[in-house]
């Protein structure tokens, strides 16, 4: 927790007041008001959500961690209910970097477990980012090799050779990446080829209802195919139902992850406390 009072000072001091857009002001003064309490409180947690070998086998290959935060009532409050208030400000950043912290943490007690967490494009570079990772990677340098790095794809293209460069780094110390939401956005096939992530993830809009969805399926066959050209493994998010988790075994995806498998928990699947039900959010 080097870094930890770092961000609640930061928070304390108000350096979110980054301006945002006159459209989205209001609701997003509220979002960043929740937030800010959030991260000053240390109300910020992961949950924790499967990744499953397509095909078969009842051992996650790796689990995401999703950033989950409490309002001031205790409910939990998934990233998609914040995300897009903070992902442009300061709050952003020091989001990224908790997460990051909590999520080597969490490698560090659990020595089996291997997991991905969530940032910005917009933290590459950011110091108290780099901090938390060379902090968490002294300890224990073999996390890096148990660490995936997902960053958006809409994200990635806001930088790119800035990404590629850091992705290089990264790399050699044993870190994977993840291009998230495959799909969704307008990743540059020049820029693909580039960055060489390890792990595409396509994105959920393609994969959910895609056994009866003939247009999906043939988009879906197209984005596998690029990632197998680009030696990429491939995941396919958003895997709801029994049948679109057949479709995607028999297209050719490596890895699902979906609600079928398992939802995001905010207990740590690797624990078994001795009272009380696990959260999921």
């Amino acid at each position: 927790m080097m870094v930890g009072r770092a961000y609640l000072d930061l928070a304390q001091a108000g350096i979110d007041d980054s301006p945002l857009s006159a459209a989205v002001a209001a609701r997003d003064n509220d979002v960043l008001r929740m937030v800010r309490r959030a991260l000053r409180e240390r109300d910020i947690m992961l949950a924790y959500q499967p990744v499953m070998r397509a095909g078969g086998g009842s051992v996650p290959a790796f689990y995401e961690g999703l950033v989950r935060i409490l309002d001031k009532t205790g409910r939990i409050i998934p990233a998609r209910d914040f995300v897009h208030a903070v992902e442009a400000t300061e709050l952003g950043r020091m989001i990224d970097c908790v997460a990051l912290e909590l999520g080597l943490s969490a490698l560090e007690e659990e020595p089996t477990l291997r997991l991905s967490i969530n940032m910005s494009a917009r933290s590459v570079g950011y110091p108290y980012w780099m901090q938390t990772l060379n902090h968490g990677l002294g300890r224990d340098p073999t996390m890096g090799e148990r660490l995936i790095l997902e960053i958006t794809e809409s994200s990635a293209m806001l930088m790119p050779d800035l990404v590629t460069v850091f992705m290089k780094d990264l790399q050699h110390r044993g870190i994977a990446f993840a291009l998230d939401d495959f799909g969704a956005g307008f990743t540059s096939f020049r820029y693909l080829r580039e960055f060489f992530f390890d792990i595409i993830k396509i994105d959920g809009q393609f994969i959910g209802g895609i056994a009866r969805n003939p247009d999906n399926q043939v988009l879906t066959a197209a984005l596998i195919s690029i990632a197998q050209h680009f030696d990429m493994f491939t995941i396919a998010e958003n895997v709801e139902a029994a049948e679109d988790a057949a479709f995607v075994q028999a297209a050719g995806i490596d890895c699902v992850q979906g609600y079928f498998y398992g939802a995001p928990s905010v207990t740590p699947p690797w624990k078994h406390p001795a009272r009380g039900t696990k959260r999921t959010a």
